[in-house]
């Protein structure tokens, strides 16, 4: 048996963990920074200041003194400290493999990828983001590469974000959706029943914020740990000390700023959760991205959508938007299927799944080498035409429509579907314990919820692998039947199936 090791050692080590992640924080406040508020031509400088800071973590996690340590300590621990080990230890074993220089590289790229996609997008022009494209696919086949030269490049990949259910589970779980969902989907378009839609005309941008701050506040953000902001793609990132969010206005779509404000509470109430002793180490830091995911549905769609939701939350509506409609009215604008919505972040609960089975499959195929870049324009057009029955007249509102490849984020999509089968899950579990929620939710009460939530999840960091974490919380593994059961029934009566 092995003997602990003396606690100097681990102090040590800690302290090169901490070091780490602090530096990790403040390349993360500068890639917000970028998306929110830099000027549109600090690109230049920024670009450099992120691959220095990349460089200078890089440098940090694979140092030799690093690896002395965890080599020290790996076997010999037990508890929380090992949990850290491993977390450390497999961060290491990745990033010793990928040169400095290739880090800088990439960073560079993505710095300064996310100008050109801008202007792609606002041009309606993929082939002004095609070489850039091109060039992030060949660094990151590069990385997987340098990773482990033997393994499937995509799958590498895949594990910068869910490193602990194989590849083999996640498309197994996005087959089951894109068999499952497109017979309901279908029956849903079939049906006589019109939903209520009590919105018309176009809302001020400033009403429309006086109204997701509304339902942050009703959510109980904590505006002294966050704060809200604008960008092109919300998104929310942060610490447990500061956990910021984004949303976007149309000025004819209340309901989209609404629910991207509401997912990005979602992600913040996640990270707000972590615990603050622990911050600087995997403990104070989130499991990944599917678990992250899985906060941000469960907030959007078993809350932000649900009757009893409405029914708190309509005399918002009608203050700031002078929208005068009945909860029911509000429930069923908020949960319309629809039949021709091109866009991700403005899809519906069920077809959102197939805009994510479309980018899964051609980022896999492009890193695989399977798929050109020149072909995704039409490659995208056909796949969503084949599974959603539409097709986009536009690039913009196509294939060049979200952020994630500005920034090399290949791998990342498949946590969106991976982590509303997980809310479900979870919220099955908080409900199988708490009893029946609509009563607290109807009347603002989240502490019950979220307290569940804090318990099972948030306090945990990266205590456990994503597989221990969800037999943790729901005492059983992870599936996709609580979802599909979730929507069959929530769908079913709202189209009256």
């Amino acid at each position: 048996m092995s003997t602990e090791p003396d606690t100097s050692t681990y102090d040590e080590f800690l302290e090169h963990v901490n070091q780490y992640y602090y530096l990790g924080g403040a390349g993360s406040i500068l890639g917000w920074d970028q998306r929110v508020m830099m000027p549109d031509e600090g690109t230049p400088a920024r670009s450099k200041q992120q691959a220095a800071l990349s460089s200078v973590i890089h440098e940090k996690l694979t140092a030799e003194e690093f690896g002395e340590l965890l080599s020290d300590l790996d076997g010999t621990v037990s508890g929380d400290k090992a949990a850290v080990v491993r977390e450390m230890k497999r961060k290491y074993e990745r990033a010793t493999r990928v040169p400095d220089d290739l880090v800088q590289r990439m960073s560079e790229a993505s710095s300064n990828a996310l100008p050109v996609w801008k202007e792609a997008k606002a041009e309606d022009d993929f082939s002004r983001f095609e070489d850039t494209l091109a060039e992030q696919i060949a660094l990151k086949k590069e990385y997987a590469e340098a990773i482990n030269p033997d393994r499937d490049p995509y799958e590498v990949l895949v594990e910068d974000y869910e490193p602990y259910i194989p590849l083999s589970e996640i498309e197994e779980a996005l087959t089951t959706l894109r068999e499952a969902l497109p017979p309901l989907i279908a029956d849903i378009r079939e049906s006589d029943v019109e939903l209520a839609d009590p919105f018309e005309g176009e809302y001020p941008e400033s009403d429309q914020e006086a109204l997701v701050r509304a339902a942050l506040d009703t959510l109980d953000y904590n505006w002294n740990r966050g704060r809200l902001d604008t960008a092109p793609h919300p998104f929310s990132s942060g610490t447990q000390f500061d956990a910021r969010v984004t949303t976007r206005f149309a000025a004819d779509d209340p309901m989209g700023a609404l629910g991207s404000t509401i997912h990005e509470f979602g992600h913040a109430s996640y990270t707000l959760g972590l615990p603050d002793e622990e911050y600087g180490t995997p403990l104070g830091d989130s499991r990944n991205m599917v678990v992250h995911e899985s906060q941000s549905r469960l907030w959007e769609n078993h809350v932000g959508r649900s009757l009893p939701f409405w029914k708190n939350f309509a005399p918002a509506v009608e203050e700031h938007l002078g929208v005068s409609a009945t909860p029911q009215e509000l429930y069923e604008a908020a949960n319309e299927v629809y039949d021709d919505n091109l866009i991700r972040v403005e899809a519906d609960e069920l077809t959102y799944h197939m805009h994510i089975v479309v980018r899964f499959e051609i980022e896999r195929d492009l890193i695989r080498g399977d798929l050109d870049v020149s072909e995704v324009p039409q490659v995208w057009n056909d796949k969503m035409e084949e599974y959603l029955g539409i097709r986009p007249d536009t690039d913009a509102e196509g294939c060049l429509q979200d952020i994630h490849w500005t920034d090399g984020s290949f791998g990342y999509f498949p946590t969106y579907s991976l982590g509303s089968v997980l809310a479900a899950q979870l919220y099955a579990a908080a409900e199988d314990e708490l009893g029946n929620l609509d009563d607290a939710i109807e009347a603002a009460e989240f502490d019950g919820l979220m307290g569940w939530l804090t318990e099972n999840v948030h306090s945990h960091g990266c205590r456990y692998t994503t597989p221990e974490l969800i037999e943790e919380a729901t005492g059983e593994p992870f599936s996709a039947e609580p979802f599909l059961a979730y929507a069959t029934e929530k769908y079913g009566e709202l189209y009256e199936l």
